[in-house]
């Protein structure tokens, strides 16, 4: 297919090169600023703009990669009502592309990017939806040749999907920040922790996550409670964080306590 990216972000960084080792053919980069723009155009070989008025209308697909309160606006000035225009997010829904639109679809890689990261986007699943049983069919090739696993998914399951996904990367990443923090009061190094955060993730590959939890909580021993929560005193906002995680880990592996 041939594509052009409405977005130069993270996922844009990602997605570019993923649809180009899948034969697909990068026309064109836009960006709201055209330094940006022309930084990832140049790496997909493509041509770049910073002017919605001068894309290139040949492409079978418009991809909008941009932050969410910015899709609408993308959307509402994209030039071709004949063209299939589709977005990444996993949180606003399609009608957001125009509810006139009949060629509109969603195509949300359920990842985190970060443009200094490398990513197997083959791993990557990608979940989809479509105005038309035509785009449908488009959107799963298209996905299909970049990654392994692609499924169909309404607003609805994505917004479920995405609120999921905020708790178990966004969330635990800033624990590994709260953590890091905690260590380097006492003059400790954070990769300590990395073995024991790998393990973390390692078991729920294959264990269910209520069964792989550890931890005074889990094991509902509060003396260990009672010395964290003593060391957490100065730390207002950390001890409430806390108290709020633990509590919410004993009511889960104890429900009737």
């Amino acid at each position: 297919m041939k594509i052009v990216l409405l977005g130069s972000g993270n996922v844009a960084t990602h997605l570019g090169p993923a649809l180009q080792q899948g034969g697909h053919e990068i026309l064109q980069v836009w960006s709201l600023t055209l330094s940006n723009a022309a930084k990832l155009g140049r790496v997909l070989s493509a041509d770049f703009t910073d002017d919605l008025g001068t894309l290139d209308h040949s492409a079978d697909i418009y991809i909008i990669s941009v932050k969410d309160d910015v899709i609408g606006e993308v959307a509402s000035s994209f030039p071709f009502p004949d063209k299939l225009l589709v977005h990444t997010s996993g949180t606003v829904g399609m009608d957001l592309l125009g509810k006139d639109r009949l060629y509109a679809g969603v195509f949300y890689p359920l990842q985190t990017f970060s443009k200094q990261k490398p990513i197997n986007f083959q791993e990557v699943p990608v979940l989809i939806e479509g105005s038309t049983e035509e785009v449908n069919t488009n959107l799963n090739v298209l996905a299909a040749s970049i990654s392994k696993t692609v499924r169909a998914a309404d607003s609805a399951q994505r917004a479920s999907i995405h609120l999921a996904a905020v708790f178990a990367c966004n969330f635990s990443n800033h624990l590994y920040t709260v953590s890091k923090g905690l260590l380097e009061k006492r003059g400790l190094d954070f990769n300590l922790l990395l073995p024991l955060i790998a393990e973390t993730a390692a078991k729920v590959q294959s264990l269910d996550p209520a069964d792989a939890q550890t931890g005074p909580a889990a094991r509902n021993d509060q003396e260990t409670i009672s010395r964290h929560k003593e060391q957490l005193k100065a730390s207002p906002d950390l001890l409430q964080l806390y108290s709020l995680m633990t509590e919410s880990i004993i009511r889960c592996k104890h429900p009737d306590q």
